[in-house]
């Protein structure tokens, strides 16, 4: 979808008003009896009124200012995914809004959840044609909003879309050296570096837990560094972020039942975070120095897979028992958290969909974060996710949750008791982190079954936005 920023607008084009009153509206586009009705409509306490003149639309979004400003960007995203609807039911090509509100952010908000809500994945329809939206091309008319401002917030949806496609892509596409190529072909021709490890490379570095999980693949596994060092970088040490790139999870040995296999396409849905976040940041040229590690693989129950009672040795030589072949995204990013410490980071941020038990913890609705060493940048972090409604509840890491995963045969075991599962497999992961460090498990809001206004259905591309944010705030 195109974005333009614009100061002028005809009366003949079609318009949504985002306003607080009636009064706001121009009496030159508005006839007398139309102010009346929409008053009227105001009255009523209605948010939203429609008026079709034939040969083109007039829309009208009123808000409240009775919730705070994080609030109401959230309702305006709602609002323009409801109104994108509308708009393709319509079949409208282009779209102008016109903000009359005070605040820049509001309308940044509702564009972009018109670019969210517009997103569709149709790659494997016969008659896409007859499936698409028709809308292509939105102007944003708002006092204070630059180019610059909508170049950088539509780089940011942009990214959020990346995202969400990597996520929808099924395995017989994105297996792991696959996702390394399209990781390669985004950064291009970008001033970003990209490396890729190969299995034996991968080997050479004795990734255990990278290596045990693709045991049982066909498909080679990979390793993806994505490195953002601009000369005028504002911090010294790096921010590393890490994201889980298991692109399919059968459970291996302990393989899934009933339908719980469905939708593990998704389980990569950390590594696609990290595309997506690093994208808006290189797109976006934030002075500021970050790199991202993706460990890909699949986890499949094939004849030489790993297999619970195995003890492995990680990159950094600790000893790991295997007590169930389902707990695998731990593994691999340990090799990948172990790793960060040569970069002698500033702050290391893992994303993953890890465990269920984050899930039924709250739900869809957010994230589950916990850290060491990092209190104040746990509290950026939430300012983000409430910021851009990718919210985070912090659990508890408290010591007593390191008893869980002592082994009484190996240095320690990739599962907990049942209680506090993702707590437990968060400290997993600490310990094999020196530096401030934060967990983000995504496991719920990742990917969704049906639509959830402008998150939509599928991939959601959670964490891209959120990260991309964090990073700003750091500058």
């Amino acid at each position: 979808m195109k974005i333009k920023i614009a100061s002028k607008y005809k009366s003949s084009d079609n318009l949504v008003f985002l306003i607080e009153s009636t009064d706001q509206l121009p009496k030159d586009v508005f006839s007398k009896e139309e102010l009346t009705f929409i008053e009227k409509r105001e009255l009523e306490k209605k948010d939203f009124v429609s008026l079709n003149r034939l040969s083109h639309n007039h829309l009208i979004q009123f808000i409240k200012k009775d919730k705070t400003e994080n609030e109401i960007k959230e309702f305006l995203r709602k609002k323009a995914n409801c109104i994108c609807e509308f708009v393709n039911d319509l079949k409208l090509t282009k779209l102008n809004i016109v903000s009359l509100l005070d605040n820049t952010s509001f309308a940044i908000a509702f564009t972009e959840g018109l670019i969210l809500g517009n997103y569709q994945f149709l790659k494997y329809f016969k008659d896409k044609k007859g499936k698409q939206n028709s809308l292509k091309e939105v102007i944003v008319i708002a006092e204070g909003l630059t180019k610059i401002d909508a170049e950088e917030f539509s780089h940011t949806a942009e990214a959020n879309l990346i995202s969400r496609t990597l996520v929808n892509e099924p395995l017989s596409y994105l297996t792991a050296p696959k996702l390394s190529e399209e990781i390669k072909a985004l950064f291009r021709d970008t001033g970003a570096k990209v490396e890729v490890f190969n299995k034996k490379k991968i080997e050479s570095l004795k990734m255990g837990g990278l290596l045990a999980v693709n045991k049982g693949s066909i498909d080679p596994p990979t390793f993806n560094i994505i490195e953002w060092k601009p000369e005028n970088a504002k911090n010294k040490r790096p921010f590393v972020i890490v994201g889980k790139g298991v692109v399919y999870d059968t459970g291996g040995l302990n393989i899934k039942t009933e339908d719980h296999m469905n939708d593990m396409k998704c389980d990569m849905a950390g590594a696609a975070a990290v595309v997506g976040a690093l994208y808006a940041t290189v797109k976006n040229e934030l002075p500021i120095h970050v790199t991202g590690l993706i460990p890909a693989t699949d986890n499949r129950p094939d004849g030489n897979a790993y297999v619970s009672g195995d003890v492995i040795t990680m990159y950094d030589g600790t000893t790991v028992e295997v007590l169930n072949t389902d707990a695998e995204g731990r593994l691999i990013l340990a090799d990948a958290l172990a790793y960060a410490k040569q970069y002698k980071p500033e702050l290391v941020i893992d994303m993953a969909t890890l465990t269920g038990s984050a899930e039924r913890a709250i739900g869809k609705h957010g994230t589950v974060g916990m850290g060491v060493k990092s209190e104040k940048y746990m509290e950026v972090l939430k300012k983000s996710g409430d910021s851009v409604h990718e919210r985070i509840a912090e659990f508890p890491f408290w010591a007593e949750y390191d008893e869980e995963i002592k082994s009484k045969i190996a240095d320690i075991k990739n599962l907990g008791s049942p209680l506090a599962g993702a707590i437990t497999a968060g400290k997993f992961l600490a310990h094999f982190t020196d530096y401030p460090y934060i967990h983000l498990d995504i496991a719920g809001p990742s990917f969704l079954d049906k639509t959830d206004s402008s998150r939509g259905e599928g991939g959601t591309g959670v964490g891209a936005r959120l990260n991309y944010d964090f990073l700003k705030q750091n500058i």
